[in-house]
């Protein structure tokens, strides 16, 4: 086996680019980067899981690429052109020594770009092919740590409708020890994880997660589980799947091992890559300390906004002399607390980030709830004017910010209506607040009192509505009813 795993290597240190781009494409590897870059990845390949099937594949390009040379071109080159240092690592190699061995942990030793300096008698390294690569969206719970794998395409082997896709990889001692000691989110989910990533194979702009059809990802020997289909309540809509990243943490091995990935996928047209990321999960809480720390927009600030808004546009028919703003988060009916809006948003209502953050953990949308339009994590901002204002203000729901920046309370309603529009007599007893109306309207201490009139009635009414009650009362048999008392036309009395 050891003999073997040598002449791998030496086989692989002969590869030309495109032979290593093959190699790497063949076990899902990225196959970007410089030669030194490809030249390292496939070391680490031959080194950590030199599979069968992976070592016919070297021996395989390596035929094929010898096949294709010229006499002349496979004659070694002449020892006196090489340099002391090239010439001193390519006998170890062709010995197998442990020399050769130990030198690709070396630090000091740059050994996959000497060799592949020298290896072709080139004078320095083949310049890097730049070709645009599949970028994924920056998620605001995700902090990424190390790419472990850069998207890479899916790409299927045969006609079946049903692919699958091996990836190979291993953990440095560094990003083990950043996984075993992080803090739990909660028992069995650590905040530092190994994240799978799936998205369109487009390079036109940052893609979002989405899962091909029938995806199914196995660990090790064990298979992952995938977010699964949302219910819908409206008949004739499709259920919708949350693509988020995918956790492969608790199926890894957290050793210097190797871990085998597979992707099953459907291959029905569409193109999808793959990458593998260390990230460090947030939480809601904090994503709103961060917000609070670098996103407060200064009151100053937020009044010239408001100025702005109610300037007046000649061009318009209408003046605004103001605009409301209600103190009541529109996602949960209840007051705010940290109030937010994306600074793309054109409206001065905003929403309550404690929430809005909360709802986002559990489902990401990053819709304005006021506006139904894009607000994402980035361009949040929190109102300083607002803030001030909730402080100052509370006892009232809603605000109106006037045209030069100032604000008034406005009160509900119900208060308002609430409120006497004319005196109003108590019933009681005879000695309420020591004042007694009188025929004449006038108090016993020679203070008038105001006359209650009913409107609605005359005197010809009064006098049928007492008949009619007097009617029913005679004929009724049950429990009397307790009589009105008759008042004079335009006079209510208190006895």
């Amino acid at each position: 086996m050891a003999a073997e795993l040598v002449e791998a290597k030496n086989m692989v240190m002969s590869f030309r680019v495109s032979d290593l781009q093959m190699l790497l494409g063949f076990v899902g590897r990225s196959k970007s980067g410089l030669k030194h870059e490809l030249v390292t990845r496939a070391l680490q390949l031959v080194q950590f899981d030199c599979s069968p099937e992976v070592f016919k594949k070297i021996k395989e390009l390596y035929e094929t690429r010898y096949a294709k040379k010229s006499s002349e071109a496979a004659q070694p080159q002449p020892q006196q052109h090489r340099s002391p240092e090239a010439l001193s690592i390519h006998s170890a190699y062709e010995r197998g020594s442990s020399v050769a061995r130990t030198s690709l942990s070396t630090p000091n030793i740059d050994y996959p770009a000497l060799y592949g300096k020298y290896l072709n008698g080139l004078g320095r390294l083949p310049p890097k092919v730049v070709k645009p690569e599949v970028r994924l969206v920056k998620l605001p719970f995700y902090t990424t740590l190390d790419e472990l794998l850069k998207p890479t395409e899916l790409v299927p082997q045969n006609n079946e409708k049903l692919q699958e896709s091996p990836c190979i990889f291993a953990l440095t001692p560094r990003q083990v020890e950043l996984i075993r000691n992080s803090r739990e989110l909660q028992p069995g989910v650590k905040s530092v994880q190994v994240v799978l990533r799936i998205c369109y194979t487009d390079t036109s702009a940052p893609q979002e997660d989405q899962y091909p059809p029938n995806i199914a990802v196995k660990v090790n020997h064990s298979y992952c589980s995938v977010p699964g289909y949302y219910p819908s309540n409206k008949p004739g809509v499709e259920p919708k799947r949350p693509c988020r990243p995918i956790n492969l943490t608790h199926l890894m091995y957290l050793s210097a091992a190797t871990n085998r990935i597979t992707v099953t996928w459907g291959n029905y047209g569409k193109s999808y890559s793959v990458g593998l990321y260390l990230v460090r999960q947030m939480t809601s809480a904090e994503l709103l300390q961060r917000l609070k720390t670098i996103g407060i927009k200064h009151p100053e600030l937020c009044k010239a906004l408001v100025k702005e808004k109610l300037r007046l546009d000649p061009d318009s028919e209408i003046a605004t002399t103001g605009v409301r703003v209600s103190l009541i988060c529109p996602l949960v009916k209840m007051r705010l607390s940290v109030p937010c809006r994306a600074e793309t948003c054109a409206h001065l209502q905003c929403f309550d980030a404690v929430f809005y953050l909360q709802m986002n953990e559990k489902k990401p949308t990053w819709m304005c709830p006021v506006c139904d339009k894009p607000a994402p994590y980035d361009q949040l901002i929190i109102d300083g004017l607002l803030s001030k204002i909730l402080t100052e203000c509370e006892d009232a729901d809603e605000i109106e910010y006037l045209v030069d920046g100032s604000w008034c309370p406005i009160r509900a309603e119900k208060e308002r209506s609430c409120s006497p529009q004319c005196p109003i007599l108590v019933l009681g007893s005879s000695d309420v607040n020591g004042l007694l109306p009188t025929p004449n309207g006038n108090g016993e201490n020679g203070k008038a009192t105001a006359d209650v009139v009913d409107l609605t009635l005359d005197s010809s009414s009064s006098e049928e509505e007492e008949e009619e009650d007097e009617e029913e009362d005679d004929d009724d048999d049950g429990p009397q009813p307790k009589r009105r008392c008759s008042y004079e036309k335009g006079l209510v009395s208190a006895c």
